[in-house]
């Protein structure tokens, strides 16, 4: 199973970046799916999840402007952000918890590479 991420670049401030996180590989299902991004410097941060009915939850710093969706049929996670603040400038990361087609009873956490989000001023 892997996870690839993509769609970061540079962007400025007030502008909008579309994320998209691919699983692939020998998948019988996936649960949740995250993102999570680490400023330089910083520890990684959790930003948002969804789940396989699509309930999301997110983070507080970025609640109103980023919105997570998933198309479960093509196993892909999206993070939609608008209204991009310096301070969101961080590499990006996928997680998602998958039941491999190995060992369907038990979930396990991939990470995919992440994707740098860059936002100047």
């Amino acid at each position: 199973v892997q996870l690839q991420a993509s769609g970061g670049g540079l962007v400025q401030a007030g502008g909008s970046l579309r994320l998209s996180c691919v699983a692939s590989g020998s998948i019988f299902g996936i649960n949740d799916m995250d993102w999570y991004r680490q400023a330089p410097g910083n520890q990684r941060e959790w930003v948002a999840t969804i789940s396989t009915a699509g309930t999301s939850n997110y983070a507080s710093s970025v609640k109103g402007r980023f919105t997570i969706s998933r198309d479960n049929a093509k196993n892909t996670a999206y993070l939609q952000m608008n209204s991009l603040k310096p301070e969101d400038t961080a590499v990006y990361t996928c997680r998602a918890a998958v039941r491999p087609l190995s060992d369907r009873d038990v979930y396990f956490s991939y990470w995919g590479p992440g994707t740098l989000v860059t936002v100047s001023s």
